[in-house]
């Protein structure tokens, strides 16, 4: 939703000027009406939280993508999906950490603006509600304000929704989760984060039967959750207290998601030892970070049947060991090892 204005149509097509290739044109429609990015030849990024399952499809300038794997970021809203064609195209990523203080130019398919929402004394315009749904995407701009970090779900980059900001100053409402942000590096455009979440809700009289989700400008008035299952009230002030939305940080994740999308099954994906432990047979693999590996044995090569010794093993980058209990009994036995994601 956008500060200045009302209007359904506004931003709805690519931006033009000093924004021209901003990242609209890597927004792809991902589960029903939510968006996702590219982000290399066969990867693409987007929130946890909207779900998706392998198999499903993200559609782009008019071409279909089939998923084909899938890996979340531990501590993190993120997942990065595998498909098994190629984009012909794909954002940049940002990775240097200086993101408060930018422009950032963010896309979405939130809702309309609804009704205003007004308190204080006197009564003072403090922003609107959420309006319908249109799945319409949209694209604003806003300011990076602060890094906000969550003990579960790592860094968020958060601009505030402000009374007096920029030309298109705009927050984000339901619907524009997994959505993109981009902050330029020089003269490229680069994605800086994916949509999570905003503040709210809010209440006119401090009851959950009158709360409402809001793009809030100023929450002095208003009572706001406060953690334990009632409200608090914000006092109105002479100046505002904006509200803000979170959208995850890539540059805090980028040694994660490279080593997503850099690695390449092969060497790292060997069975470099195997030796016997007491009873057990342990066999040590070189492994890809936040990749699963499963193991399996056989008797018998050639007639044999295969059988799991271990199943979603994690890598760590370097030599995990697999154990097989109580193998050394056995006259001989071979392994194998494959990538799971």
């Amino acid at each position: 939703m956008f500060e200045a204005t009302s209007n359904v149509t506004y931003n709805t097509t690519p931006p033009t000027g000093a924004l021209t290739n901003s990242g609209w044109e890597y927004e792809g429609s991902w589960q029903g009406n939510f968006l996702a990015t590219p982000i290399a030849p066969t990867f693409f990024l987007a929130a946890n939280h909207i779900g998706g399952s392998v198999g499903d499809v993200l559609n782009l300038n008019g071409f279909a993508y089939h998923t084909i794997a899938v890996t979340n970021c531990p501590n993190s809203d993120l997942r990065v999906w595998q498909v098994a064609e190629t984009f012909p195209s794909y954002a940049p990523l940002y990775t240097d950490s200086n993101e408060v203080g930018q422009l950032c130019v963010v896309f979405g398919r939130g809702t309309q603006r609804g009704n205003s929402v007004t308190a204080g004394s006197p009564s003072q315009l403090k922003g609107w509600q959420w309006g319908p749904g249109d799945g319409v995407e949209r694209w604003g701009e806003n300011i990076v304000s602060t890094i906000y970090t969550d003990a579960t779900l790592g860094q968020f980059l958060k601009p505030n929704f402000d009374r007096s900001g920029i030309t298109n100053e705009c927050t984000l409402s339901v619907g524009d989760s997994s959505g993109a942000m981009f902050i330029q590096d020089g003269s490229t455009w680069k994605l800086a984060g994916i949509h999570y979440a905003v503040d709210g809700p809010f209440s006119l009289d401090g009851t959950t039967s009158n709360q409402f989700d809001a793009a809030i400008m100023d929450m002095g008035g208003l009572y706001i959750p406060n953690g334990v299952g009632g409200w608090t009230y914000v006092p109105d002030q002479l100046n505002d207290i904006p509200t803000g939305f979170y959208s995850s940080r890539v540059s805090s994740h980028i040694a994660w998601i490279n080593s997503v999308i850099n690695f390449q099954p092969g060497p790292d994906m060997r069975i470099s030892n195997i030796a016997p432990v007491g009873a057990d047979i342990h066999i040590s693999l070189a492994t890809g970070s936040n990749r699963l590996y499963l193991v399996q044995s056989t008797t018998d090569l050639v007639t044999g049947t295969w059988t799991t010794v271990t199943n979603n093993l994690p890598g760590n980058g370097g030599i995990v060991i697999a154990i097989d209990p109580g193998a050394t009994t056995q006259p001989e036995r071979f392994y194998r090892v494959q990538l799971l994601q």
